[in-house]
C-alpha cells in the first residue's frame, strides 16, 4: 500500500500527480506541469519549499502556490487554452458523395462502389449546407470535403467552392478549403482550379508500395502509383507555382496503420521523407463501418500499436538529432497541448469534445451529424439535423443552426465528452485528453464507459507517459522544442 500523502492545506494550489520512473509529474488546470524528485514532492506537499530557490520560483510561476499566487494570470490561461468553448464550430465536413473507387480494407465509412445509385449531394442540398456553416459564429470556417471520393461529384464539390467564396465575400471571415481525395480521378484541369481557389489538398498516403496496395486496394490498378504518380505531378506544379509567386498550399497525406502497416515503423516514415512531407500522422485504426467488420483481419491491440509508435517515435527523434526536420503530427498535438498557452485546436483532445460545438457534418442526403465519426455508426445515434428541414419547416439557417446547438443531443454530447467529475478528474493528464462519445458507443454501447478500463484510455495514457519521459531527456526535448518553434 502506498503511503498517505501528507498535504499541508494553506501552501500547496489544487494539483494532480503521477509517477514517471523515480521522479513525480504534476499538473494543473491551467496545463502547467513540473517534474519534483521524491524529496522535492515531499517538501511540495508538506508546504515546506523555501522561498528565493529556483524550485521555489518555478511553482509559484507556474500557480502551484497559493503564495502571492496570480489568480488573473491563471484565469487568462485557462480562458486561452479553452477559447474553443466559445467559438461555435469551425470545421464543416461535407460528404459530396459516399461513392467510391477503392476498397480499402479500413473504410470507415462504408463506401458504396461507381454503380451504386442515391449516394451523391445535389446542388440543393450543397447550397443549404454553405448557408448553414456560414450560421456559425466562428471568424475561422473551415470547409472539408470527405467521402467516398469526393471527386466522384465534381460538379458539386465546384459548386461549393464557388459558392462559399461568394457568400463570404459580404461575411469575410476566414474561410478555409480542404480536399481529402484518393487523387485516382484527379487531373490537371481540377487541380488548377483547386489551386485557383485555394483548395488546400490531403491525400492518403499509407507507406511503401506494398502495404499502400494491400491496405488500399484499386480494382484493375495499383493504388500506389496512381498515388505517388500524382505526388510528384503536384510536387512540380508547386514548384512551378511558387516560382511564379502564386499562392499555393502544400499538398498534405495521411496514413493509417492497419495490421500489416505494424512490421514497417522505419519504412512509413521513411516513405514520408522520400516525398518531402514535413512529418507523418501515425494513426491508429478506428473500428468504425467497414473497418469494425473487419477488425479481426486487420485490427490489433493498444499495445501492439503502442510497439509500433514508440518505434517510429524514436526513429523520428533519431533522425531530427541528425539535423533532419521532420515530426511525428500526433505527438506534435500533443506536446501542443503540453507546453503551448493556446489550444491546438484536435477536437478529440478537448474537454468537451468538438462534436457539434467544434465540428459538424453535413452527409450527402443533407442528413447533419454530429461529426465525422458520428456518421459512421451505421444508425442515427449522433444525428443533430436534416438539412431538409428547412424547407420542410419553413426555417432560416440562423433558427435551424440555433436548434441544432441548443438541442438536448448536443447538449447530452457535451455532457458525455467532458472529463470534469468522472474518473478521468483524478488523472495527471486530464488537462490535455479529452473522450470521444462515438468511440465509447460502438465499442462500449454506451456513452459513459468506466474510463481507466477502455482502450482510449490506455492508449492516451500510454502515449502520454512516453512523451513526458522523453521531455525529462534533454536531446528529446530539444526535438520537440523546435517542433512548437519555442526557444
Amino acid at each position: 500500500m502506498p503511503k498517505p500523502l501528507k498535504l499541508n492545506p494553506d501552501k500547496p494550489n489544487f494539483f494532480r500527480f503521477k509517477k514517471i520512473d523515480k521522479d513525480y509529474l504534476i499538473t494543473n488546470d491551467t496545463g502547467h506541469h513540473l517534474f519534483l524528485s521524491p524529496d522535492e514532492f515531499s517538501s511540495f506537499t508538506r508546504g515546506k519549499i523555501k522561498p528565493d530557490t529556483n524550485l521555489y520560483d518555478q511553482l509559484r510561476a507556474k500557480g502551484f502556490l497559493k503564495d502571492d499566487w496570480d489568480l488573473t494570470k491563471s484565469i487568462t490561461r485557462y480562458q486561452n487554452r479553452s477559447a474553443f468553448l466559445f467559438q461555435g464550430p469551425s470545421l464543416h465536413i461535407i460528404v459530396t458523395t459516399l461513392r467510391c473507387n477503392y476498397k480499402c480494407v479500413y473504410c470507415q465509412a462504408s463506401s458504396r462502389d461507381l454503380t451504386s445509385k442515391g449516394y451523391d449531394m445535389n446542388l440543393k442540398t450543397a447550397k443549404r449546407a454553405v448557408d448553414m456553416i456560414f450560421e456559425s459564429p466562428s471568424q475561422v470556417i473551415t470547409i472539408e470535403f470527405q467521402g467516398g471520393e469526393p471527386l466522384v461529384n465534381w460538379p458539386v464539390v465546384k459548386f461549393i467552392v464557388e459558392y462559399s467564396r461568394k457568400k463570404n465575400e459580404k461575411i469575410r471571415k476566414i474561410l478555409l478549403i480542404s480536399l481529402v481525395t484518393n487523387l485516382s480521378l484527379m487531373d490537371k484541369e481540377k487541380f488548377d482550379f483547386l489551386a485557383d481557389n485555394r483548395v488546400s489538398v490531403c491525400t492518403s498516403l499509407d507507406g511503401p508500395e506494398e502495404v499502400h496496395n494491400l491496405n488500399r486496394p484499386f480494382p484493375g490498378k495499383s493504388s500506389y502509383k496512381v498515388t505517388s504518380d500524382w505526388i510528384d505531378k503536384i510536387k512540380k506544379i508547386e514548384g512551378e507555382r511558387q516560382a511564379s509567386g502564386r499562392d499555393i498550399y502544400h499538398l498534405s497525406a495521411l496514413v493509417t496503420i492497419s495490421k500489416e502497416s505494424l512490421k514497417y515503423p522505419k519504412e512509413i516514415v521513411d516513405e514520408y521523407l522520400k516525398w518531402g512531407f514535413e512529418g507523418v500522422h501515425l494513426r491508429r485504426l478506428s473500428y468504425l463501418g467497414a473497418a469494425g467488420e473487419a477488425k479481426n483481419r486487420i485490427g490489433y491491440s493498444v499495445e501492439e500499436f503502442l510497439k509500433f509508435w514508440k518505434k517510429s517515435l524514436d526513429y523520428i527523434i533519431d533522425l531530427n538529432l541528425q539535423g533532419k526536420q521532420f515530426y511525428e503530427r500526433g505527438s506534435r498535438i500533443m506536446l501542443q497541448k503540453i507546453m503551448q498557452e493556446v489550444d491546438p485546436g484536435f477536437t478529440e483532445l478537448r474537454s468537451p469534445c468538438g462534436a457539434v460545438t467544434g465540428q459538424i457534418l453535413y452527409n450527402y442526403d443533407g442528413k447533419i451529424y454530429s461529426c465525422d465519426e458520428g456518421r459512421m455508426c451505421g444508425d442515427d445515434t449522433f444525428a443533430v439535423g436534416d438539412l431538409a428541414d428547412l424547407q420542410k419547416k419553413g426555417m432560416t439557417s440562423a433558427k435551424y443552426y440555433q436548434k441544432i446547438i441548443n438541442s438536448q443531443k448536443t447538449k447530452t454530447l457535451l455532457a458525455c465528452s467532458t472529463l470534469d467529475n468522472t474518473q478521468c478528474d483524478y488523472c495527471a493528464y486530464k488537462p490535455y485528453c479529452g473522450i470521444c462519445p462515438v468511440m465509447n458507443y460502438m465499442i462500449y454501447g454506451d456513452l459513459f464507459p468506466a474510463g481507466p478500463s477502455n482502450d482510449w484510455c490506455k492508449l492516451h495514457s500510454a502515449t502520454f507517459d512516453y512523451l513526458f519521459k522523453k521531455l525529462k531527456n534533454k536531446k528529446a526535448a530539444g526535438v520537440f522544442y523546435r517542433w512548437l518553434n519555442i526557444q
